[in-house]
């Protein structure tokens, strides 16, 4: 503004000063003729006309540019303030998730993730196992006497069973200390009872200093039922040789020492220092400690020799009594096993198993007499195909050499089974079974009930046999 109105007062002056100098001389030459200065004016005036259209524009260029440079200005005020309040609430975001994190932190440390708890919980090194023997079969079974009269056994007919139901707990502590227990459910097995029998049928705690020494203490399987059952295969079929004739059980109460060693575990053993009453009695009723052993070598991977031995009183000696005998028994197994084929024998031998108690004879003194038993197992079975499979077992079993006056001789028991398996997936085994049991010349008692008469007694059985094992 002060540079144009210099420009215009300096101009206005110089065109003054030309007008006034020019007066006179421009009133003479109206007169005679027209002054040539007048051109020179008029060229001046056109002159600052022409600058001061100039300079209004210049000037309405500075105020437009200075109006941006203003509202540039402005907008970059603006942006810094936007730009402050953004950085003000990305700190505050930063501290609420910091505050998010340690407070995640806090109640992870209070209540771990599930994944975490369950692989660093105490159930971690805890898992839970079962087992299910069931069937549906019809059953006959007859006993008659030495006048040839037939009697029908209660059981017969068809029925439903769930014969075992096994639930087991295992828990390791570290690498030496474990424990395991299992419950053993018995429901009206062969129509002898009515009621749900709930047993514990192992509870131990376990000390494993390395494969060939560990020690259980409490119920815990015995060295030679359980040791015959995974060999033969068909447990939920029928009860091993000496489980079935009540000469050996599967578990009991004690101390219990096993391991094996060698190449390829090429020897196993195991040591049991038990009450001699079995699993199903927990009790101070004997005085005495029973001892049972096995030791079994592969000599190679298929073939598997075993023996083993028992001795005690069977939990039955105590101050109020009589016990005039010590039971024992020999046990002997060979067997042939690999994915397609089984095949074994297994034999026993058994000295005052069922006499312990038994009053003595007065001929010629007081004396009680041994008795004497022995049996033999053979069993087999062929997989036609990894599902699909057959299998077969024959029993002969004198359970005693003491005879009846009544009967005209010592009793024998012959026993076999067949069937075909099919396994539909590795958890469950369905198999059609028929079994047969004879006892002539008194009775035995086994898995199957009491079998027997004065004369003979018979036991058939036809049905689906299933196994599941989780």
């Amino acid at each position: 503004m002060k540079s144009k109105f210099a420009v215009a007062l300096l101009a206005t002056s110089a065109l003054a000063a030309v007008t006034l100098a020019s007066g006179p001389a421009e009133a003479k030459a109206h007169r005679h003729s027209a002054d040539p200065r007048d051109a020179e004016i008029q060229e001046l005036r056109a002159q600052v006309k022409a600058l001061t259209a100039r300079l209004d524009a210049d000037e309405a260029a500075q105020q437009t540019a200075a109006q941006a440079a203003q509202a540039a200005q402005t907008q970059a005020a603006n942006a810094q303030a936007a730009a402050t309040a953004a950085q003000n609430q990305a700190t505050a975001a930063l501290g609420q998730s910091q505050a998010a994190q340690v407070q995640a932190a806090s109640a992870e440390k209070a209540v771990p993730p599930l994944e975490k708890a369950l692989k660093s919980g105490w159930f971690a090194n805890t898992t839970i196992s079962g087992k299910a023997f069931l069937n549906v079969s019809n059953i006959h079974q007859t006993s008659t006497d030495l006048l040839g009269r037939t009697t029908e056994n209660v059981q017969n007919g068809t029925q439903t069973e769930l014969k075992r139901f096994y639930i087991g707990v295992d828990h390791k502590f570290n690498d030496v200390f474990s424990a395991n227990i299992t419950t053993d459910f018995r429901y009206n097995a062969n129509g002898t009872s009515k009621d749900v029998l709930v047993y514990v049928k192992k509870a131990y705690l376990q000390a494993k200093l390395n494969n060939a020494f560990a020690v259980r203490v409490g119920a815990a399987d015995l060295p030679w039922v359980p040791f015959v059952e995974g060999i033969y295969g068909y447990r939920f079929v029928e009860n091993t040789l000496i489980d079935r004739t009540k000469f050996g059980t599967s578990s009991d109460w004690g101390v219990h020492v096993l391991g094996s060693f060698g190449p390829n575990n090429l020897v196993s053993y195991q040591v049991s220092a038990i009450n001699g009453a079995g699993y199903k009695t927990l009790s101070r009723s004997s005085n005495t400690v029973d001892l049972e052993g096995r030791v079994s070598v592969n000599p190679v991977k298929p073939i598997t020799i075993a023996v083993g031995g028992y001795s005690g009183k069977l939990g039955k000696s105590n101050d109020t009594v009589n016990v005039n005998h010590r039971a024992t028994r020999w046990d002997a197994l060979a067997a042939y096993t690999n994915k397609r084929i089984r095949a074994g024998v297994e034999y026993f031998a058994a000295t005052n198993w069922n006499n312990i108690t038994t009053a003595p004879l007065p001929n010629p003194a007081p004396f009680t007499p041994n008795d004497r038993s022995h049996g033999w197992s053979a069993f087999g079975s062929f997989a036609f195909t990894p599902k699909i499979s057959l299998f077969g077992r024959y029993d002969w079993v004198k359970p005693t050499r003491v005879v009846l006056a009544a009967t005209q001789g010592a009793p024998r028991d012959r026993y076999f089974n067949v069937g075909l398996n099919y396994k539909p997936i590795n958890p469950i085994d369905l198999a059609l079974v028929y079994k047969h049991e004879r006892t002539d010349h008194g009775f035995l008692s086994s898995s199957n009930g009491t079998i027997g008469g004065l004369d003979h007694g018979s036991y058939d059985e036809v049905g689906l046999f299933g196994q599941l094992v989780f």
